[in-house]
């Protein structure tokens, strides 16, 4: 009995361990899943500089936009929503099936009567809701707010905002019953051409996938599905639908892929949008291999949806992974079950697809709310915040002697140019555009502040209804200046040459703006310069105004905005999310965009935006990130928890942490954006001088000093190694540098790393050099005894030995030994290279889960 008893205490014993150590990886799991890659984060701080808690963003909701606390077990509603999916699939019929695979009509989902099946009501929405009059309407929508298009959200460096703007478009797509949102759109900026650049975040993927992070966790903590687009590499609009954009292995997971796998990892969003093109000649709707990586790697769960008619063969894109086609496509759906029938097409594939969107269309009635109404109270709530949203977009690129902010209290005359005074450029053109609820304008807001005795105005270049002579427009622009004591110069790109389905064709901005800011500012020295524009600008004339604000497509609420910057009751904190060059000859892109033959190479690999003008030494114009303010910001005391560290002693909680003082040393409250780089070693792996891995935006009150963390982790360190197909992190010692911009980093701390020894060195085999064999450790001993078998075999002694080392570093192995041993040395390269090999198992570091990968 006794023996009985101790063996029944030791198995409890064991069992409890075991669910306590099962716990445990289930909160290393799920605090990886919510914060993996999350930089600048950590503090706890929070308040109106929207820099809240990491907590705060990633734990009030859950993904389907419920509060856990509120509503019981979110995994249980998941399962719940998932298991009644599978119950009504499974009573479906074959031909059921395949009608539920694509849309009812343009912009809903099928539905099923039978069996309580709801539709889907998809709208646009990256930053305003585009619900159409009906499910058939292409054109016409009812009025919705307008925000600032994604390339002024991600200007605004503030994650707190964008998903307050997330959140007010979901409450919006509640109030019209629409149960998915198609947006953000996070494609990188590859090209300062690419048509719809105004609708996508940054050139770099830790700002892109940040800021789309934020707005995912917006719209879905309202009930309402956020849709990442476009899944992957649509990066142009020349022959989008059909051009394959050819791209190396480690420029893929760097740059493409990481914009995505960030708010996959940490908003989970409802679905993601298979885009047009091709990728190294796949159709993106039929690529396996990368729905792979979103599925099995990522671990995403959600919905996949092609893209608006971008399917091209519905049975391989089932088999591929795509769930939903969108619109609707009869013609497809009896493809579909004629495949199953012809046994081309497994059955349990088809279920497995339509299950996605059945669960999608039940978790859309089950958040839906119905008492929700756009009224009077959210409109003007949600333009206020349209409002505040364009002033911390504005980028403050030039201020000399402190023109700006203007004094409306003070006797000036002030003279308005430009068409866009009056009628603003707000947004671009294509599927994303809004029909805002109102309008306003920086004519009538700098009118009422200064009276009209005081303001005059003049169109200076043809646009719209008040079109004209150019040159008698110019010349009457000159006379409104030189008759004021300021000049303002309203400019930027005209709303054709930013538009989906085309690229720009160059960078310039029309001819008649130059020579009207070039002749204004010469006749009137006091003139400051606003733009409107949704992408980089060619700027000859930079240097002659006084001041450039670069105000983006600033939404409906822009002309308020624009007047409380230019008046000073707002402080410009937009930093630039793109870089802006000096000619679009200096472009990574420049020799490979939009390429020809349906084909574009990504040559530049994955030295795309200010890691291509760091890595040549070009000098932009204006450089990623930078943005001035009318206070002044000082920054002190950075420091690093350590001065080395083995990174497989770093975890989600004891990971790198970085400190700086930032302390606000002018005379006005301003917000201080802080950006954190890493530079790694020049090991075997080439990489950027430097890449982003942190940013922090803050409040500070005249004299305030607030001290700002960082965490880094693992994956900030890490590269793609092509040839291992893993993440790898190589010892050396790495720079951490904080500053203003890319270009002003003023504080360094530097780090030793020490990193996996299997992950350090080439993958060797017989194809390697003898150079690459003995720099490596183990392969120098595995190398060693038949280099002295060669040299023996030559009759050559120790000294000789080394010479011819030297001389024949660069041969492969096998080469050398077949030229020194003959036939024989064959059988002996190979068991040198399954010796080495049989070590390279990947190491245990945390990045080589497949949903770390």
């Amino acid at each position: 009995m006794t023996a009985v008893f101790l063996y029944g205490l030791l198995l409890f014993a064991v069992i409890s361990i075991a669910i306590a150590v099962a716990i445990f990886r289930f909160k290393v799991r799920a605090s990886e899943y919510s914060n993996w890659g999350a930089f600048g984060d950590a503090s706890s701080e929070s308040g109106p500089d929207g820099m809240d808690s990491r907590n705060h963003l990633d734990n009030d909701l859950d993904s389907t936009g419920n509060d856990p606390d509120s509503t019981g077990d979110g995994d249980a509603v998941e399962g719940d929503l998932e298991a009644r999916a599978a119950e009504l699939v499974s009573q479906m019929n074959l031909d059921e099936k395949a009608s539920l695979s694509s849309g009812r009509t343009f912009w809903t989902s099928a539905s099923m009567d039978r069996l309580d099946v709801p539709s889907i009501w998809f709208a646009d929405g990256p930053h305003g809701l585009r619900r159409t009059l009906g499910p058939e309407e292409r054109e016409e929508s009812h009025p919705a707010t307008c925000f600032p298009t994604a390339v002024g959200q991600a200007a605004s460096w503030n994650r707190e905002l964008t998903m307050q703007i997330g959140s007010a478009i979901g409450v919006e797509a509640q109030a019209r019953d629409v149960q998915v949102l198609l947006g953000p759109g996070i494609n990188i900026k590859r090209s300062p051409l690419g048509g719809r650049n105004f609708e996508y975040f940054s050139e770099d993927p830790f700002l892109s996938g940040k800021m789309a992070t934020a707005h995912v966790r917006g719209s879905q903590s309202e009930g309402v599905g956020a849709v990442l687009k476009h899944y992957v590499a649509n990066n142009q609009e020349h022959h989008r639908m059909s051009v394959s954009a050819e791209i190396g292995g480690r420029t893929l997971r760097q740059i493409y892929l990481r914009a995505f796998n960030i708010p996959v990892r940490e908003a989970n969003p409802l679905a993601v949008m298979l885009a047009y093109n091709r990728v190294n000649g796949t159709f993106m709707t039929e690529h396996a291999e990368l729905l792979h990586v979103l599925r099995e790697e990522w671990g995403y769960e959600g919905l996949t949806v092609s893209d608006w008619g971008a399917v091209q063969d519905r049975v391989r894109s089932a088999k591929a992974g795509l769930d939903l086609e969108m619109p609707t496509n009869s013609r497809n759906d009896q493809e579909l079950a004629k495949a199953v029938r012809s046994g081309n097409l497994s059955e349990d594939i088809l279920d497995r697809r339509v299950r996605k969107t059945v669960e999608t269309a039940l978790r859309g009635k089950k958040n839906s709310r119905s008492e929700i109404s756009f009224d009077e109270e959210i409109k003007a709530r949600h333009h206020d915040l349209a409002r505040r949203a364009a002033a911390e977009s504005f980028v403050l690129l030039k201020n000399e002697d402190g023109f700006l902010p203007l004094d409306p209290s003070a006797a000036l005359q002030v003279a308005l140019i430009g068409a866009f005074a009056k009628q603003p450029r707000y947004q671009g053109t294509g599927s994303s555009r809004v029909k805002p609820t109102r309008m306003s304008s920086v004519h009538d807001g700098l009118l009422d502040a200064f009276g009209e005795k005081q303001v005059t105005y003049a169109p200076g270049y043809p646009y719209g209804e008040g079109s004209g002579d150019v040159k008698v427009l110019r010349e009457e622009a000159v006379e409104a200046a030189c008759q004021a004591d300021v000049a303002l110069v309203f400019g930027g790109l005209p709303p054709g040459s930013e538009a989906e389905g085309t690229d720009r064709s160059k960078l310039q901005m029309p001819e008649e703006q130059n020579r009207l800011i070039e002749a204004v500012s010469e006749a009137q020295p006091s003139t400051a310069v606003v733009l409107s524009n949704g992408s980089a600008v060619a700027m000859p004339w930079h240097e002659e105004p006084k001041a450039i604000l670069e105000t983006w497509l600033a939404g409906q609420a822009g002309g308020e905005a624009k007047t409380d910057v230019l008046l000073g009751d707002a402080s410009p904190s937009g930093r630039l999310p793109v870089t802006f060059p000096k000619r679009l000859a200096d472009t990574p892109a420049h020799l490979n965009f939009p390429g020809e033959d349906r084909e574009v190479r990504y040559g530049e690999r994955f030295f795309v935006g200010y890691r291509y003008y760091d890595e040549r030494d070009i000098e932009p114009l204006y450089p990623f990130g930078h943005g001035l303010s009318y206070t002044r910001f000082e920054m002190d005391s950075f420091s690093l928890n350590t001065d080395s560290i083995d990174v497989r002693s770093m975890q989600e909680e004891s990971g790198l942490e970085a400190e700086i003082q930032v302390f606000n040393a002018g005379d006005r409250t301003g917000q201080a954006v802080l950006q954190l780089y890493v530079e790694g070693p020049e090991k075997r792996l080439r990489r950027p001088p430097k890449v982003l891995r942190g940013f922090r935006k803050v409040s500070l009150e005249t004299g305030e000093t607030r001290s700002i963390q960082f965490e880094i982790g693992k994956r900030d360190l890490a590269v793609w190694d092509d040839r291992r197909s893993r993440w790898v992190i190589e010892s050396g010692e790495y720079r951490v540098q904080v500053g203003a911009s890319s270009r002003d980093l003023p504080f360094e701390q530097k780090i030793e790393v020490e990193g996996v020894p299997k992950d350090q060195g080439p993958l060797l085999d017989r194809h390697s050099t003898v150079r690459q064999w003995l720099e490596d450790p183990q392969g120098r001993r595995a190398v060693q005894p038949l280099l002295r078998m060669m040299g023996d075999a030559e009759g050559r002694d120790r000294d000789d030995q080394s010479d011819m080392r030297d001389i024949i570093a660069n041969f492969p192995l096998s080469k050398l030994a077949l030229l020194s041993l003959g036939g024989t040395a064959e059988k002996m390269v190979e068991r040198i290279v399954q010796q080495v090999r049989s070590n390279e198992k990947p190491p245990d570091t945390g990045l080589d889960d497949p949903k770390d990968t």
